[in-house]
């Protein structure tokens, strides 16, 4: 079993940052990969970002690319999402999500096997 747990939520004004964490624990897999995803209220869940543990170009939203930046620390099995210019469209629950699919890397929650329990971010105008 897989736990993940998101930190690093808050409420920022537009045109701040904030740094997610999402730390992995239990049986982890070096090859899985990572995801963010965030669900605004009323709004379905969107794919934010994804990161394979091994390396290779993220996958970023187009809503995103530009000013958040996807990383994560194998060491510490965590993934980071370091989000800058925020705007107040941003705002959501952002999830973090593990897919144990060897060399897969997709925007699709369906294709994800954990879930993190979510961290709220709120972006004031």
């Amino acid at each position: 079993q897989v736990q993940l747990v998101e930190s690093g939520g808050g409420l920022v004004q537009a045109g701040g940052s904030l740094r997610l964490s999402c730390a992995a624990s239990g049986r982890t897999f070096i090859t899985t990969t990572m995801g963010w995803f965030r669900q605004a209220p009323g709004k379905e869940r969107e794919f934010v970002s994804a990161i394979r543990w091994s390396g290779g170009t993220p996958y970023y939203a187009d809503s995103v690319k530009g000013r958040f930046t996807i990383s994560r620390d194998n060491a510490k099995n965590t993934v980071y999402l370091q989000m800058n210019s925020l705007k107040p469209e941003d705002t959501a629950v952002y999830y973090c999500a593990l897919d144990r699919t060897i060399g897969s890397i997709s925007s699709k929650g369906e294709e994800y096997d954990y879930w993190g329990q979510g961290t709220q971010v709120t972006v004031s105008s």
